[in-house]
């Protein structure tokens, strides 16, 4: 059965004269009963006495409308709900470690502030994870710190980042070559944009570095790093510039190599570009901008 079924149904039991329903509708006579004979068929039910001109409800019509009205109801609300307040809904993203942690927290806040009927499903893995999710259709939007090129996604520059390598030891060279840095590297886990990055430009020059340990979390890089001078890191410097400001980390540079990447934002090429989904795509542009780019 169909809405406008149910529709011409609930306008007759109020007014049982075909004629007058017909002008009010401002559609024919005809329409009408063809649309009520076609909700009868598929009930299997008559649910109208003819009664000369009239289509009075019988004891079957009745509970019929008993039954359903209210649900009706709720059903002509729904059709409404977008209309009226049309960035309503659920959001699912993931963002990686460096994103997620460091630039996200205020695009959310600000983001649902402004739209306060959403509601953003949020996650924080690796760009890995988050491109398996994506070509699953598990996510709407990831956002990722590493290279893709994939036939099933759809891949968005946000921003230009780069990684540096940093240490708390104030008095060693701010400059060297790779296989000359005799400390302790604590690196970011396999799978993780960050040390895909670093690893791929370091090409067979990776063999050269002592990766003394792997974590997850930038947090808890950060922390050994700056407790302990004999260790070093490549880090997001988004994620160090306070650090960096403070003079509590300081950036060796590497001569002939640099950590140059971009933060982009991914979906599946499927997904379907609802109001709400481009609305928050075009908010988090306009926050790059001016985030990365200040």
């Amino acid at each position: 059965m169909t809405l406008k079924e149910l529709h011409f149904f609930y306008s007759l039991c109020e007014n049982p004269q075909v004629t007058k329903v017909a002008e009010q509708l401002k559609i024919s006579q005809s329409a009408i009963s063809l649309a009520i004979k076609s909700l009868e068929q598929k009930l299997g039910e008559k649910l109208f006495d003819r009664i000369g001109k009239k289509l009075v409800l019988n004891e079957r019509g009745r509970y019929f409308k008993e039954q359903t009205y209210k649900h009706y109801l709720a059903i002509k609300d729904a059709q409404t709900l977008f209309q009226t307040n049309k960035l309503a809904g659920t959001l699912k993203i993931a963002a990686s470690k460096t994103i997620s942690n460091y630039i996200m927290p205020d695009i959310y806040f600000e983001f649902l502030c402004l739209y306060p009927e959403v509601t953003i499903d949020i996650d924080s893995i690796n760009s890995t994870k988050i491109i398996d999710e994506i070509v699953k259709g598990e996510l709407d939007i990831g956002l990722i710190e590493t290279n893709l090129s994939h036939s099933n996604i759809i891949k968005k520059h946000l921003a230009d980042d780069e990684l540096i390598i940093v240490t708390s030891d104030e008095n060693y060279p701010k400059e060297k070559f790779i296989d000359t840095i005799n400390k302790q590297w604590i690196l970011r886990e396999t799978g993780s944009g960050t040390r895909e990055i670093f690893i791929d430009r370091l090409g067979e020059l990776a063999k050269d570095i002592n990766i003394f340990m792997t974590l997850h979390s930038f947090q808890e890089i950060k922390t050994i790093v700056l407790d302990n001078p004999n260790t070093i890191t490549a880090i997001s410097k988004v994620a160090v510039q306070k650090e960096l400001d403070e003079k509590k980390l300081f950036q060796i540079k590497l001569r002939n190599i640099e950590f140059k990447r971009e933060f982009s934002l991914i979906y599946n090429k499927e997904k379907s570009q609802n109001l709400l989904f481009v609305t928050f795509i075009e908010f988090l542009e306009n926050k790059f901008k001016n985030i990365i780019n200040n």
